[in-house]
């Protein structure tokens, strides 16, 4: 028969079940620390250079001397000098591209002359007339944009102002003719309009009477 040996249970618990400290456990042994890992100079600033390349709140240093600004708002950063006229280059490109392709499908027609100052002011003045009812056929009713015509107006208005002292007499006298008339139309409507809008409940406006806005 073999011979049974017998077994010792050490209790390596550190508490008692009822939360104290065992005085027989044995004591704790302290980990030994972790190795730290050394990245070469050049290495470690490849790293730093990547994480500030990538990392989601990134900021990249400012220059030396310099303080860094904060952002004001949404507002993105002006355009360069360099940036402006490589625009304007491909702009130019790309409409004497489209030009040239125009004119191979239509034969003998003439070059799209020039954007001016007196163009400018020329298309907002036929652009208001249009919206204040000025292209109705003979015998139809009028349509009034009485809105988009406002805007139009206040806009050559804007251009008129902001250009004031920089013109020529004969653009000067140009836009202060534009204005004069449009004001002037734009109060002959707006006059036939409340007229409409007052005999609207006494009897209806006969047909081709007076202008109707466009809704």
């Amino acid at each position: 028969m073999a011979e049974i040996k017998e077994f010792v249970v050490n209790d390596r618990r550190k508490f008692t079940p009822e939360g104290e400290a065992r005085p027989d456990a044995p004591p704790s042994v302290p980990k030994p620390p972790r190795p730290e890992t050394f990245l070469p100079k050049e290495k470690e600033d490849e790293f730093q250079s990547s994480a500030r390349l990538t990392g989601p709140q990134a900021v990249p240093n400012p220059p030396a001397g310099t303080s860094p600004e904060q952002p004001q708002g949404d507002e993105p950063p002006p355009l360069t000098a360099e940036q402006s006229a490589q625009a304007h280059q491909a702009f130019k490109a790309t409409v004497d591209r489209l030009d040239t392709a125009i004119r191979s499908a239509n034969p003998g027609m003439e070059a799209t002359p020039e954007m001016t100052f007196d163009r400018v002011i020329q298309s907002l003045y036929m652009q208001a007339l249009l919206q204040l009812g000025g292209a109705a056929a003979p015998g139809q009713q009028p349509q009034v944009d009485i809105l988009g015509a406002r805007q139009t107006i206040d806009m050559l208005g804007v251009i008129a102002a902001k250009s004031k002292g920089n013109l020529t007499p004969p653009e000067a006298s140009l836009v202060d003719t534009a204005l004069f008339e449009l004001h002037m139309g734009f109060l002959e409507v707006t006059q036939a309009l409340a007229r409409q809008a007052a005999q609207r409940g006494s009897a209806p406006p006969a047909p081709g009477s007076g202008p109707s806005i466009v809704r």
